[in-house]
């Protein structure tokens, strides 16, 4: 909260001044009361947890088997409209729902219901990408007013402020009142925080442990692949898994089933790179600093995968260090031949094509010619001898027909 001027002597006690009380009697007597009234109302509420605890265990399954209303009517044109909000500006909203969260510090519970509004609105409606970051700011005014004290609240002036003046105080209103409408005004919904709480009391589990499910359960709303999953499932998946992280021994007498083991393995695959902003909510003292923690244990599993992936695959000995015995088998290998050196007469090239190779017009000299072929060698006789000879046989046949 900002103030239009700042007072130097507020913190300062003057001598020449008598001292004020700055509570009356009143004032004083009240805020004992109200204390006490919380401390009798808290001890009530343990009390009557345990008295009732298996009735409200039954109806927060009973609301959670329940399917959600079915969606209104919508005429056919609507129904064409191109949805602008897409599965990549959940992260954005989602960043700005947390920051928001912690900055009025509000209930655990109350960002899951936040976020829970949301997706069960935008089932139901267009939504237009202008008016995401409204929707959002009123289901997190809705689940604040639903379970949280009304001092922390926050004020419609204040989300204005943090949307930086984009949508005045009566958008505010109309959007709360359009999402009230929307869901027929069905606020209640069990949340994650809610089975966790149940589950870390039953399996005494200690804070480190809690710390590491709500910060891998938060890691799950900026996910697509866990908006249906319910949240008593979500609550058990992200506790095997803080544990496995946390390297502390699974509870012995409770498996998970093959849902919740599909959730867990899910669950596993998305925690290379969380939100930075939901990191740096995570890496105070008060927290455990169970972002850190993650991030060791990402980076060592990273390693050792690393290290099974080259144990599986070693890398392949050079060629020259391989036995040369060849197998009967194989395919015989051509032994090397210098480039220049030419066993017989080799085939003429083919003129290339195309324009990779200049369209078939290189210059003759452009690649080397093989070694042009000789001519068929001419005996060398006596022609003379060979004359006379055939003058002989020439005169016999003569001869020859004069006697017939």
């Amino acid at each position: 909260m900002e103030f239009a001027h700042a007072d130097e002597t507020f913190f300062v006690e003057s001598d020449d001044q008598p001292r004020q009380l700055r509570l009356d009697t009143r004032t004083a007597a009240k805020m004992i009361a109200r204390q006490r009234q919380d401390v009798i109302a808290g001890e009530l509420s343990r009390l009557a947890a345990d008295e009732y605890l298996e009735d409200i265990l039954k109806h927060m399954q009973t609301m959670e088997a329940c399917p959600p209303p079915p969606s209104p009517g919508r005429p056919a044109a609507r129904l064409r409209c191109r949805r602008e909000i897409q599965w990549y500006m959940r992260p954005y909203l989602i960043d700005f729902l947390v920051e928001a969260h912690a900055a009025f510090v509000l209930l655990p519970e109350t960002l899951f219901l936040t976020v829970n509004l949301l997706d069960r609105y935008c089932s139901r409606r267009v939504v237009y990408k202008h008016h995401y970051q409204l929707v959002g700011c009123a289901a997190l005014l809705i689940a604040a007013k639903y379970g949280d004290k009304k001092d922390r609240v926050p004020q419609i002036s204040e989300l204005s402020n943090m949307c930086c003046g984009l949508y005045d105080a009566g958008m505010f209103t109309q959007m709360e009142m359009h999402v009230l409408n929307t869901l027929d005004w069905a606020i209640g919904h069990p949340t994650v925080d809610f089975y966790s709480q149940l589950l870390v009391a039953y399996e005494h589990d200690n804070k480190e442990v809690n710390c590491m499910a709500s910060y891998l359960c938060e890691i799950a709303l900026y996910h697509r692949d866990f908006v249906s999953v319910k949240p008593s499932t979500m609550a058990r998946a992200s506790l095997a898994v803080a544990r496995a992280i946390l390297g502390r021994p699974e509870v012995a007498d409770r498996e998970l089933d093959l849902e919740e083991s599909g959730v867990a393995e899910l669950m596993s695959h998305h925690l290379e790179q969380p939100s930075p902003t939901l990191a740096r909510k995570y890496s105070s003292p008060s927290t455990y600093r169970v972002s850190h923690r993650l991030a060791d244990f990402v980076a060592t599993r990273a390693a050792a995968i690393a290290e099974a992936q080259r144990n599986a695959n070693p890398p392949s000995p050079p060629a020259d260090v391989l036995d040369k015995q060849g197998d009967i088998y194989s395919t015989p290998q051509k032994g090397h031949v210098a480039t220049n050196v030419y066993e017989g007469y080799l085939t003429p090239p083919i003129t290339p094509d195309g324009v990779h190779f200049g369209g078939g017009n290189l210059p003759k000299d452009s690649y080397p010619l093989p070694p042009r072929c000789p001519m068929t060698p001419t005996p060398q006789h006596n022609v003379a001898g060979y004359a006379q000879h055939a003058r002989h046989v020439a005169l016999a046949n003569q001869q020859g027909l004069h006697q017939h």
